[in-house]
């Protein structure tokens, strides 16, 4: 795992080192989320079932108190079909104080470019539509009986890191108290990722009216919903 620590302060950096886990919780609203079973309803009231909820995260930085980041250049895709992909294990933490987390939703201009990869960003993953266009950020895919595609289906395919049609976002958050890596605690960062934000705010999605995005078309408008599907459930 590849790191960087990056000194805005003359705080010296310690020796010690410490773990995080990172633990995503997926969730409808207020609900936790469990595929193809429980129906859900929209902010418009519209049914819904999900059948698929993945998304790219990177470029995690951990701000330290003080001042400092220590960057994690890694990219993880998280799957709520993959139990193991929902917990990110994050070592060579310098022990101290932080207190807050950020990261990117989506994959970089440069991670989109640079040809075939390994890992999590290994097209066989099936979030890569084609070497010209780059990456899927994010696909959320169910049913409601509202929509007007074949079989009551929506899917949001949703990628893009070029002007006009940029669909990478930013995530910052805070933690409520400072959080302590030391080389002897088991840290656990619990975040929540709602669903239901992907069509919620600031744009109602109408299953009627939008119930497939697949390419440019609409993309940005997804991605400014789920700029805001995470946040902090607990942190130790």
């Amino acid at each position: 795992m590849a790191t960087l620590w990056v000194a805005m302060s003359f705080t010296p950096v310690s020796s010690a080192q410490g773990k995080l886990d990172i633990v995503l919780m997926h969730y409808v609203g207020d609900k936790p989320l469990l595929l193809d079973t429980v129906m859900y309803k929209n902010e418009l009231g519209q049914p819904f079932t999900v059948t698929k909820f993945r998304y790219y995260i990177g470029n995690i930085h951990l701000q330290k108190k003080g001042g400092g980041e220590l960057i994690f250049s890694d990219y993880y895709l998280v799957d709520e079909e993959e139990p193991e992909s929902k917990k990110i294990m994050m070592t060579n933490i310098p022990a101290g104080e932080y207190t807050g987390i950020k990261f990117i939703i989506g994959v970089d201009s440069l991670h989109n470019c640079s040809g075939a990869q390994s890992g999590a960003l290994d097209p066989v993953n099936g979030m890569f539509w084609a070497w010209n266009t780059g990456y899927i950020f994010l696909k959320l895919e169910g049913k409601s009986s509202v929509s007007k595609s074949p079989g009551n289906i929506f899917e949001y395919h949703i990628g893009g890191y070029k002007q006009p049609n940029n669909c990478i976002r930013d995530v910052s958050l805070k933690f409520n108290q400072p959080m302590l890596v030391s080389v002897t605690s088991d840290n656990e960062l619990h975040l929540k990722a709602d669903a239901a934000q992907v069509l919620k705010g600031p744009t109602l999605i109408n299953f009627t009216k939008l119930s497939s995005v697949t390419d440019f078309h609409n993309a940005t408008t997804i991605a400014n919903n789920y700029r805001d599907m995470f946040s902090i459930l607990s942190s130790k």
